[in-house]
């Protein structure tokens, strides 16, 4: 294992050296006018700039220039950066889902960009406009490879309109510099672009990406010059203070509370690449709710983060060893734990301190300490929970990163057993990301330090994935040793190894077809268990086909064998009186599958899945629908329903699972936004309701009213209320 793991280690580090060339560029010239931020390119300044333009088209095809001509202009004053650009259309029928703040680019119209501030193809910052001037900012990390390396919940002040005019609209933004971080005195950003058209069915970037890239890869870029080098800025300090007032009740208990509970962030830049952000008595009662889902497995299934503070440079914190089984930080995990009835509930975090950001051009250091509560009624440990996280750029767009994580209780009590006082895992990661990415790849080496340990403490893997236009291919080791431990990780299962190997063939029919691609892909997934003689437990393999439609539309089917050694019993139905699968048993299941979506730029949207077949002695159906209604640019009305049913040979347990999810979505202008999401699950026992009024009156300050209320399902007793009155204020200083 440890030989394979060093030549995959080496393959990878050879790999690194591959590259592409940057050919596209122009200089942002230096002028000490301030256009007025309305949309209109009428000032004379905008006459001056240089222009950048020639937009390539991604989609339907990858080869020839936009249909459309895209110009976009930038200039800077020392202190703002500002930028015009002009989009041409064929019409003025426009998708505009929404009105609020950090809509989903695709399937309606808009125009992003992107700036590598550091030029080192990693990290990236977005900011985007639709033709309403609703805007939005993204962090893109990773190399901008996958969606896991884009966050729209990272929030920065600056400005932006647009103005629809006959067959073109304008924009106009106001970006200050301090928005941004970069190295002092730099002269030099790579730069790229990319916009939806919905009118033409087209999608295009300023410099050129393959289709089989994604669109905001950070590999494909070109080159913006600052005509005077870039200065020392001093950024504001922002300080973000709360009030909220809350009325709760649990029902099961009979115990009703309110309060008033004060607290907030701030923001601090050190230099001009590195943040401080600093947290007391933080409140996440705000955050969107997470959509609840039907599990038939026996493994936990990851929810993604969306706390605000928790968000920022995640990806130093976040991107550590493999994401679905060797996760060694989940931040997740704080302000979580369990009682002493073994559920899960929240855990009030006292305050807390990050630092993070770019040291220097090849190195970025992050720092995470976070302070949780002690809860003596539930039998709750006060914890600090810490990772320290270093991260030095390799090669063209590779990186090296080490890290320390530290969950610690500093007080004796009497629920807390001596291996659960300290959690300690120190780790290594290379990750690979060619300059072309077409090769990308990760090796890591973890070990985790507690109470007595047995030495069965390591976590390692080994990643390394092709991209090429017409075939795919990637593969996957990972050993978790059973006793491996991160009490602030995402670690699925311990005693694995785990084989995972992905091969995709991709056609391109050509532009006279209906279809624009269409492949081939072969999944195999095995999962031995070192402790049982590397006994086989598990196996997957699915092989299925996929096809993308011109007019944005997707169809997928497939057919899966799984194999499942159960190591311990399972009852699949979560019927208090259902006899479970027995332990010890071998159990080889078939099923198919077929999925269709529709074009996402009509008013009316659907998704259909539907899967029959076996499951472990008996059978499984499934069927998931989601419709959506767009109201432009005021409402979408959506409903999900999925639908799963198991049936199991006697004594064993049978179950109908029903998971209802209406939703329905108002923006009554750029600063107003009511949401309500209804979430039925009968395999929960929960009916839920959140809906959430939100006023943004004055830029990133809001005023929130969130309703929460719970029902169990079979009795339809309300389970707990609550009703949050949450006042939130950004103050520069």
């Amino acid at each position: 294992m440890l030989r394979l793991l060093c030549s995959s280690f080496i393959f990878l580090f050879l790999l690194s050296t591959s590259g592409q060339n940057e050919d596209k560029k122009f200089t942002v010239k230096f002028y000490s006018e301030i256009p007025e931020i309305d949309g209109i390119l009428d000032e004379e300044v905008w006459n001056k700039a240089e222009s950048a333009s020639d937009f390539q088209q991604y989609f339907p095809l990858d080869s020839i220039l936009a249909k459309q001509a895209t110009y976009i202009k930038m200039y800077y004053d020392g202190t703002t950066l500002f930028i015009g650009v002009k989009m041409e259309t064929s019409g003025d029928k426009y998708v505009i889902p929404s009105l609020k703040r950090d809509f989903r680019a695709g399937g309606n119209d808009n125009i992003s960009l992107l700036f590598d501030t550091f030029n080192d193809g990693s990290n990236a910052f977005l900011f985007g406009i639709n033709p309403y001037g609703v805007i939005r900012e993204a962090l893109i990390s990773n190399g901008g490879g996958d969606s896991g390396g884009f966050s729209t919940s990272w929030d920065v002040k600056w400005k932006g309109e647009a103005k629809v005019f006959n067959n073109y609209y304008t924009a106009e933004l106001a970006i200050p510099l301090t928005s941004f971080k970069f190295k002092e005195g730099e002269t030099k950003w790579r730069f790229n672009s990319y916009r939806f058209d919905t009118q033409e069915n087209e999608t295009s970037t300023w410099a050129r990406i393959p289709q089989n890239q994604s669109i905001y890869s950070l590999a494909f870029m070109g080159e913006m010059t600052f005509e005077k080098p870039l200065g020392k800025y001093r950024t504001p300090i922002a300080i973000i203070p709360y009030v909220n007032v809350i009325s709760q009740k649990d029902f099961e208990s009979n115990k009703a509370t309110s309060n008033v509970k004060v607290g907030g962030d701030a923001k601090i830049a050190i230099g001009n690449g590195m943040n401080l952000d600093l947290t007391f008595n933080p409140d996440f009662s705000n955050v969107e709710v997470d959509n609840i889902f039907t599990n038939l497995t026996r493994f936990e299934i990851s929810l993604p983060e969306k706390r605000q503070f928790f968000v920022d440079n995640s990806d130093l914190f976040s991107s550590f060893g493999g994401g679905r089984d060797a996760n060694p930080f989940f931040s997740r995990r704080i302000g979580i734990a369990t009682d002493k009835d073994d559920n899960s509930i929240e855990n009030k975090i006292i305050g807390g301190v990050r630092l993070s950001g770019k040291l220097s051009n090849d190195w970025r250091l992050g720092l995470l300490n976070i302070q949780t509560e002690e809860d003596l009624e539930n039998e709750i440990a006060s914890n600090n929970n810490t990772m320290i996280a270093l991260q030095k750029k390799v090669f063209s767009r590779s990186n090296i990163g080490m890290f320390f994580i530290n969950r610690q209780s500093f007080k004796d009590y009497d629920f807390v057993a001596p291996e659960d006082q300290y959690n300690r895992v120190l780790g290594i990661d290379y990750n690979l990301a060619s300059e072309d990415n077409s090769w990308n790849g990760k090796f890591y080496a973890h070990k985790s330090f507690e109470h007595n340990g047995n030495g069965k403490d390591l976590s390692t893997g080994a990643f390394l994935a092709y991209n090429s236009r017409m075939f795919n291919a990637f593969t996957d080791w990972v050993y978790i040793g059973e006793d491996f431990r991160s009490d602030l990780g995402f670690i699925r299962r311990t005693d694995i190894f785990k084989f995972v190997m992905g091969m995709e063939r991709v056609y391109w029919p050509g532009n006279s077809s209906s279809i624009n691609k269409h492949s081939f892909e072969l999944f195999p997934i095995f999962t031995l268990s070192p402790s049982l003689n590397f006994k086989t437990t598990d196996y997957t393999i699915k092989g299925s086909w996929g096809a993308e439609f011109k007019n944005q539309s997707r169809l997928n089917a497939g057919i899966m064998t799984n194999f499942t050694y159960l190591t311990d019993e399972f009852d699949p139905s979560g019927k208090d009186d259902a006899i479970p699968l027995p332990a010890d048993v071998n159990y080889t299941f078939t099923n198919a599958f077929v999925g269709l979506r529709s074009d996402r730029r009509k008013a009316f949207a659907y998704f259909i899945e539907q899967a029959y077949g076996e499951f472990f002695n008996g059978t499984q159906f499934s069927t998931g629908t989601e419709i959506s209604l767009r109201i432009q640019p005021k409402a979408t009305i959506s409903l999900a329903v999925n639908y799963d049913k198991i049936t199991l040979p006697a004594p064993y347990s049978s179950a109908e699972f029903w998971l209802v999810s209406p939703s329905f979505d108002f923006t009554f202008s750029k600063s107003i936004f009511w949401s309500t999401l209804v979430q039925y699950s009968n395999q929960r026992d929960n009916l839920g309701f959140n809906s959430r009024l939100q006023w943004r009156f004055a830029p990133l300050s809001d005023l929130f009213i969130v309703y929460n209320d719970n029902y169990f399902v079979n009795s339809f007793e309300p389970r707990n209320r609550s009703i949050n009155l949450k006042l939130t204020y950004w103050l520069n200083i």
